[in-house]
């Protein structure tokens, strides 16, 4: 029974993905050659390649530049305080709303910044909040 077992598991963990694994893995080679990547850990590779997976929040407030904003302005608290009662998957899809993803960097948050700015237009009340990915500006209707 053990042998069965063990055969058995080497084939399913195995044999049966060797085909598609080496697939996959000869063409990610292709486009990112090996000795790059051998100076990451596991761990480090895997950040750089997904981004990070927690967020500190608070860290994000802190880390906010504002233009035509002052940060006790009452359009900047209300702000915060409704981000901050959010479930979690609602600030992520904040994250990817503002910049286009909804992880954050390999860099760190302690470096992702972005801008709240008031597009100043006549009558706020008709402009929903809009953003620019590419310069991670929210651009927020008072």
């Amino acid at each position: 029974r053990k042998e069965f077992v063990d055969l058995y598991v080497n084939y399913v963990f195995n044999e049966s993905i060797k085909k598609p694994f080496e697939d996959f893995m000869n063409g990610f080679l292709r486009g990112c050659p090996a000795r790059k990547w051998k100076m990451f850990l596991p761990v480090q590779l895997q950040i750089v390649l997904q981004g990070h997976t927690k967020c500190d929040w608070n860290l994000l407030q802190k880390n906010v530049k504002y233009s035509q904003y002052e940060k006790l302005d009452r359009t900047i608290r209300n702000f915060w305080t409704v981000f901050h009662k959010l479930p979690e998957e609602k600030k992520k899809m904040f994250l990817a709303f503002l910049s286009g993803c909804d992880q954050i960097p390999g860099y760190g948050l302690e470096h992702f910044t972005f801008t709240i700015e008031d597009p100043k237009v006549e009558n706020p009340d008709e402009f929903y909040p809009s953003a620019n990915t590419c310069y991670r500006i929210l651009f927020l209707p008072r």
